[in-house]
């Protein structure tokens, strides 16, 4: 079990995050937007169904699953997560005010992370927006994903046929105005990076 996850087996959600499993409710401080990070499998389905809305044409969904392969790895066969779990979510924020300042038509955002370890074929991550044109929806749906790569202290081991490791390029955990963040704790190669 991840570091800082719920020991009850009724719940695979990490203690005091926000849920992965369930959208915000009506009546959530911010109810068109939906942040977590869990344990559990993710719930693309349900994530594109709630992020479109009766006044947007435009839904784009991005979900990361895992892959068999990386540059230089061939017989990649299981991925593993962890997070500095107390500050994903309020990155994750951080990530939603900035597209939704960026693109103010934006009407649902969802950012929604995996720990723990993963079969190949299973999402890592899903991200998705909605708005009513596909321009805003397209641009601020690839600015969300990678800004939460840069920014969101998560980081990757994989496992291949002859070894495993933590990321090949772990990169320094930035502010989503893109400055250094000197609190990030550093990941198993010696840097802060990102999944």
């Amino acid at each position: 079990m991840p570091a800082g996850t719920s020991a009850d087996p009724e719940s695979d959600l990490p203690v005091g995050l926000s849920s992965v499993t369930s959208a915000p409710s009506p009546d959530a401080p911010d109810p068109d937007t939906w942040l977590g990070l869990g344990s559990g499998a993710l719930p693309v389905d349900e994530v594109t169904r709630w992020v479109g809305r009766p006044d947007c044409g435009a839904v784009v969904v991005f979900a990361g699953n895992a892959r068999d392969h990386s540059e230089g790895r061939v017989g990649v066969s299981a991925l593993e997560y962890e997070a500095y779990e107390s500050q994903v979510v309020p990155r994750l924020a951080g990530v939603a005010a900035e597209a939704r300042s960026r693109w103010p038509v934006l009407a649902r955002v969802a950012m929604l992370h995996r720990v723990g370890p993963l079969s190949i074929g299973e999402a890592a991550v899903v991200v998705a927006v909605s708005s009513p044109h596909r321009d805003a929806a397209f641009d601020a749906c690839r600015w969300c994903i990678d800004s939460l790569k840069s920014t969101v202290p998560i980081w990757k081991r994989e496992t291949w046929d002859g070894g495993e490791s933590w990321g090949l390029d772990a990169q320094h955990v930035v502010d989503v105005d893109g400055s250094a963040d000197v609190d990030a704790p550093v990941d198993r190669a010696g840097s802060a990076g990102t999944g």
